[in-house]
């Protein structure tokens, strides 16, 4: 029994870190928490750190009543799409996000929340948060930043459909025998609209200010 305790603990420390991690028994509403440890806090705060650093766009989504068996079907999800899933506690999560780009996210964050980091292209994680959705209501995207900003959540969708680097090649293939100017355009279009929205929510907000 000790031994199979263990194991249950080891997969919520893996899997669903946090401040205090919960884990929800297999066919059952029973919730098993774990304090972590200071060195186990610091570990999450500097790894988080490292993947906001270099990311291109966050979603928060609040997974509260989502089943263990659909979390770990976003997190296979989130692998093949270049998306890195974390579950922490708020504060954790905010001390690691400082001085990055998505330090614009802090008063946002609250409530319990899974973060979902873009690796690979701008829409990534906005397309996982917003497709699993469509069939899990219990995941429900509740904030999005890009450049810096946050943005309404109703942009979900435009950001989600900003090109993926496959996509961005078979643009760029499309093009190869048009003029220069029309290549630039076609290629940089999807990520203006992004600047301009990102822009016009700047603006909203200084001059609500």
């Amino acid at each position: 029994m000790h031994v199979a305790w263990s194991v249950q603990l080891g997969w919520v420390n893996k899997y669903v870190a946090a401040d205090i991690a919960a884990y929800v028994w297999p066919g059952s509403n029973r919730r098993a928490k774990v304090a972590l440890n200071l060195d186990e806090k610091k570990a999450i705060v500097a790894e988080v750190s490292t993947i906001a650093a270099s990311a291109l766009s966050a979603v928060a989504a609040e997974y509260r009543g989502i089943t263990v068996g659909d979390m770990t079907e976003l997190r296979v999800k989130a692998r093949n799409e270049g998306v890195y899933l974390r579950v922490a506690k708020n504060s954790l999560v905010k001390r690691a996000v400082e001085g990055t780009e998505f330090e614009c996210m802090q008063d946002e964050l609250v409530g319990p929340l899974i973060m979902a980091f873009s690796q690979e292209d701008p829409g990534a994680a906005a397309r996982l948060v917003k497709n699993f959705s469509k069939d899990n209501d219990k995941l429900i995207p509740k904030v999005i930043a890009i450049g810096g900003q946050v943005l309404p959540i109703e942009q979900l969708e435009a950001l989600s459909k900003l090109p993926t680097r496959d996509q961005a090649i078979a643009m760029l293939m499309a093009v190869m025998k048009a003029p220069v100017e029309k290549f630039v355009r076609t290629l940089n279009e999807p990520h203006a609209k992004m600047v301009r929205t990102v822009a016009a929510v700047r603006d909203q907000k200084q001059a609500a200010a």
